[in-house]
């Protein structure tokens, strides 16, 4: 079915692009350091997965993207990228939002340990709750159901796709916690760097002001009045 046929195209709905070249290793130690909130303010605080729930604790996220999309409710298309992952890949995934029938369960999951996946974004369900919840393999989802996939529907991988509102490229760091999952462009990376560590330095600064009654008690106010507001 995966084969490109004669002409040197692939059947209409499928599409299959290799591999981008895997994150250098840097970045994943510097980028392991830094939240998933700080990443969406100093990438302007209007990126990142809007809905998508941690259903495996709180162990964080961190890897390389390996983009699927399925029609929905299938599941055909992410079980061949798990065959071309790589330790180290974060699975994303574009279901539509479709919660009606998980796309990836419990035997999804072993399958995906044993690639060495390290994590798994969908934009639709997931099921086999309980599994999740040794913190093994973070997954993130809009939803959980007990109905399953069908097999056999077209899709795309290695793909630019839209997962939960965010959009995702093949090869992009994907960075999850708590607080949710972040997508950053490879070619933003240095820049973006420099600014969660200013950001980080700041807010670390400005709770040693609260600690020690030392914030300036006008600055909000020096805001509004900035803005045309009399206080």
């Amino acid at each position: 079915m995966f084969d490109v046929t004669s002409s040197g195209k692939w059947p209409t709905g499928y599409l299959i692009n290799p591999n981008p070249e895997p994150l250098d290793p840097k970045w994943l130690k510097e980028f392991s350091r830094i939240p998933a909130a700080a990443v969406s303010d100093c990438l302007g605080r209007n990126v990142g997965g809007l809905g998508l729930k941690p259903f495996h604790g709180n162990t964080p996220m961190l890897g390389n993207a390996l983009t699927v999309r399925v029609r929905p409710g299938d599941n055909l298309m992410i079980l061949k990228a798990m065959q071309m992952a790589r330790p180290g890949d974060v699975l994303v995934i574009d279901g539509s939002g479709d919660l009606t029938r998980a796309v990836f369960g419990g035997i999804m999951r072993a399958m995906a340990l044993k690639a060495g996946i390290v994590g798994v974004v969908i934009n639709g369900a997931l099921r086999d709750l309980d599994e999740w919840l040794t913190g093994e393999l973070p997954a993130y989802a809009l939803g959980g159901v007990h109905r399953g996939p069908s097999t056999d529907g077209a899709g795309e991988i290695n793909v630019a796709i839209s997962c939960a509102g965010m959009l995702v490229q093949p090869g992009d760091l994907m960075i999850g916690d708590g607080d949710g999952v972040v997508a950053a462009a490879r070619t933003e990376l240095p820049e973006l760097l420099k600014r969660c560590h200013d950001l980080l330095a700041r807010e670390r600064a400005t709770l040693e002001g609260i600690a020690s009654g030392t914030l300036d008690p006008h600055r909000f106010d020096a805001i509004l009045r900035a803005k045309g507001c009399p206080v």
